[in-house]
């Protein structure tokens, strides 16, 4: 069920700070802590150059960030995806099939076969609906100890 009224387009430099309040709220409403969001702030932060430097879109609805996505290509033929964000209140609205569907189409024009992320473990489900596959366990980028799963798809 898309939400009326959605609009989806590029990220702007201006959006950073309320980007990073979406992503900050997504994150915790998975149960972690105020310990653990406070190890992983500076990596969730999204800057105005992160925005700049990636493919970044947005969903909004009245002008408030729901959902967002990022693209970077990592070589000829592989992109990561990044901050791949809903509002907590909005999962399950498709929001996140909305900006996949628009990420999809960019790695395709990029010339990209290949797409990995490093997920959210509660995220998991959903990146594997989209064709995704496990390949890894990696280190979290900001709690020492803890793991993520690498996750890697083929294009089309």
């Amino acid at each position: 069920m898309i939400l009326p009224d959605i609009i989806l387009r590029p990220a702007d430099p201006a959006d950073a700070a309320a980007l990073t309040r979406l992503v900050y709220r997504s994150k915790r409403s998975n149960g972690y802590d105020d310990a653990f969001m406070a190890a992983c702030a500076e990596e969730l932060r999204i800057r105005p150059g992160d925005v700049l430097t990636m493919r970044f879109w947005l969903t909004e609805r009245a002008g408030v960030p729901l959902g967002c996505a990022a693209l970077r290509r990592r070589d000829k033929v592989t992109g990561t995806v990044h901050a791949f964000f809903i509002d907590p209140d909005h999962k399950r609205m498709g929001l996140g099939r909305m900006l996949w569907r628009r990420l999809h189409r960019e790695a395709l024009g990029m010339g990209l076969a290949r797409l990995t992320l490093d997920a959210d473990p509660a995220a998991v489900p959903f990146y594997m609906s989209l064709g995704f596959n496990w390949i890894a366990d990696v280190p979290s980028g900001s709690v020492p100890g803890r793991h993520l799963p690498r996750l890697a798809r083929n294009l089309p």
